[in-house]
This record gives C-alpha cells, sequence and structure tokens, in this order.
C-alpha cells in the first residue's frame, strides 16, 4: 500500500458506512514491513473510538471491505496461492484437487486475466490468424478514453483492475494521476504488484488441467503512481467525488446490485469528472439475482428485456426508481468485441456495450 496513494485517496471505514456510522478515515496502526513509502504489511484500523475495526495489509495489498470475516471465508484461498512452485509440483497438486477444485478456479481465473493483460509482453507467446490476440481489456479501455475525450485526471479508480493492466494504461494516459486499482480477487491484485515491479509470472492454461508456468519481463515506468486495494465495488471505502475519473471494465454484469454500482460509480468522481462502462450483460445467477439484471428478462416490461434501453433509461435522472441522479451520458458504442482465452483451443467473444458518462450535480444517490 502505497502512502502517497492512502493520503491522496484517504479510505475511511466501510463497516460504520455500511451501517451509518458515518465515514470516519482508516489510520495505520501497525507497520511490519514497509519500502520506500510501500506498505508491505501491517494493519489498518478505523479511527471512531466505538468501531475500531481492524483491516490488514498483505503483501502490499490492503483488504477493506464491510465483513472481512466473510471475505477471507471465500477469498481465503487466494492466500494459498504460490508463484514459486516447481512447475512439477503444481501440475501434481492441479492433477490431484481436480477439475473444479479451488485450486482449478484460482489457476485459470489467472490464467485468463493475466495472459489478456500481459501475454503481449510474453516472447513465448506466439498469436496467428487462427488464435485470440491478447489485449482486449486495452483495447476496450483505449476506445472509452477516446469516446470521453475527457481532460486530464490527477486521481483516477480502475475499479474490477483483474490483472492490473487497463491500471498500467490509465498511468501512462494521465501523467500526472495516481491510479487506484480496486478488486476482490488478491490473487491477481499480487500478480498487478509484481507486474507493475517488472515481472509477471502466471500459469498459463493449455489444455484441461496442464498449464504452463509463464515469467518474463515488463515495463514498470509507472509503478510508482499504480497502487492496488482489496475492495467490494458495491462498498467502495471512499468519500463522494474523492476520483476525477472512474473506469469499471465489465464489472457491471458480476455484483450482486448493478444499478447501486452505477450510483457508487457516479458519486465516487467529483463533478465534471468522467465514468467509463464497458459491460456485456453476461448475468452469472452465481453473482447477480436475476431481479437485480440490466435487461435479460422481463419481456413484459417497456424495454421487452432489452439491456441498452434499460440501462439508458437507469442513467436518466427521474426516469426510474432506482434512476442515478447526477450523471449524463456523453458517448455510446453498442457493440465492441471484446475477446476472453480459456486455453489453446477455446475463447469466448463478447459484444460489450460501452458507455462515456459524465458527473454533474448534484451529488448522485446511492439506493439502499
Amino acid at each position: 500500500m502505497r502512502r502517497r496513494h492512502f493520503a491522496a485517496f484517504a479510505p475511511i471505514c466501510p463497516s460504520c458506512a455500511a451501517h451509518g456510522r458515518g465515514e470516519p478515515p482508516l489510520a495505520v496502526a501497525s507497520v511490519t514491513e514497509e519500502r520506500d513509502g510501500d506498505v508491505i504489511g501491517g494493519i489498518l484500523v478505523c479511527t471512531l473510538p466505538a468501531c475500531r475495526h481492524e483491516f490488514p495489509i498483505i503483501d502490499g495489498i490492503p483488504v477493506i471491505v464491510p465483513d472481512l470475516a466473510a471475505f477471507l471465508a471465500e477469498h481465503a484461498s487466494e492466500l494459498l496461492l504460490r508463484d514459486d512452485l516447481d512447475p512439477n509440483v503444481e501440475s501434481l497438486l492441479g492433477d490431484a484437487l481436480g477439475q473444479g477444485s479451488w485450486f482449478d478456479v484460482a489457476r485459470q481465473t489467472q490464467s485468463t486475466y493475466a495472459w489478456d493483460g500481459w501475454a503481449d509482453c510474453d516472447p513465448l507467446e506466439v498469436t496467428t490468424a487462427d488464435t485470440p490476440a491478447p489485449g482486449a481489456v486495452r483495447r476496450c479501455l483505449a476506445r472509452l478514453l477516446d469516446m470521453a475525450q475527457a481532460a486530464s485526471a490527477t486521481r483516477v479508480l480502475d475499479i474490477g483492475c483483474a490483472a492490473g493492466r487497463s491500471s498500467r494504461d490509465l498511468a501512462a494516459r494521465h501523467p500526472d494521476a495516481l491510479v487506484l486499482g480496486l478488486d476482490v480477487n488478491i490473487s491477481l491484485l499480487r500478480l498487478a504488484r509484481a507486474a507493475l515491479s517488472g515481472i509477471v509470472s502466471y500459469p498459463r492454461r493449455r489444455i484441461g488441467l496442464v498449464y504452463d508456468r509463464r515469467t518474463f519481463a515488463t515495463a514498470n515506468g509507472c509503478a510508482g503512481r499504480v497502487d492496488f486495494w482489496a475492495c467490494d465495488a458495491l462498498a467502495l471505502p471512499l468519500t463522494a467525488g474523492c476520483a476525477d475519473l472512474a473506469v469499471a471494465l465489465n464489472v457491471l454484469d458480476c455484483v450482486a446490485q448493478p444499478a447501486r454500482l452505477l450510483a457508487q460509480l457516479a458519486a465516487s468522481v467529483q463533478p465534471g469528472g468522467h465514468v467509463l462502462l464497458a459491460t456485456p450483460y453476461d448475468w452469472s445467477t452465481r453473482a447477480t439475482p436475476t431481479e437485480t439484471w440490466i435487461g435479460g428478462h422481463s419481456q413484459r416490461a417497456d424495454h421487452a428485456g432489452a439491456a441498452e434501453p434499460f440501462l439508458r433509461t437507469l442513467l436518466t435522472p427521474g426516469a426510474h426508481p432506482q434512476s442515478v441522479t447526477g450523471i449524463r451520458i456523453l458517448d455510446e458504442t453498442e457493440s465492441w468485441p471484446w475477446q476472453t482465452r480459456l486455453h489453446d483451443r477455446a475463447s469466448v467473444a463478447y459484444r460489450c456495450h460501452l458507455v462515456a458518462l459524465e458527473r454533474t450535480f448534484p451529488q448522485p444517490r446511492t439506493p439502499g
């Protein structure tokens, strides 16, 4: 956790915010390891005497969530992942634990996101006319930044940053900005930190349970201006208007309350700031209950089950009970290609809806 990011974004206690106790700031309670202003291990604490909730800093990543016990119960396995195992031992563990195990899911997730984010830096990666090309996240982000035509930002949020390549690109695009990448996947955040320091190491899935460990160097010119925190997109530990630009690429269909996420994004930027949104509306009932989907059901409604007009309604003040105030649409691209690699013989092609938004006044309302 970089101290300059901690000072600039001034995190608040998400537990207090969730329970209506205001927005007390967090303080650094203890530090066990620090390198050049980067806290590797330590504890953050809520400054409200009646709360005093603690939040760990693990491998340089502060975990700032409303219910730490529940979060760790779901994500503790990510803390056990290592990138220094002998390849044969890693393979044996994968075979022994089997398909669908936490180990298998974690490796597949790392493979997919690390490949798209960083494989263009891998000298062993070969792309042909018959295979997908890495960099879907970069191409999508570049398109959205061009759509917004925003002035240079000084504080940027990358919500759902995954393996961190979009965060680095945002820092490169805004040379005076501090960029904060937020995600709930600790193993991806570890990978993102390492990549920004100059080394990527990830399990690249070849087929089935067969993975090849890929390790290669990356440029690290923006490392000092990028930081990564483990946070819930629906409970951001941040005050309103803390950023000039907020980006959420393929996150909307991965949260329990999409309408709440829209309001959180709008509230996170100051007036005149921008929100960049991309989604393929690929809803999963494991992440998002059907009744909260934006489109994809309710063919009897005015939008006839279509996602795009319903999203526009939610972004039009007063058009729907859950409409977000204080935001307006600048530009849209209804169909933008995004391809995700699964293994050597499989990939998934999406068509994303891209929306560039501008924050207006008054302050956006967050649905309960």
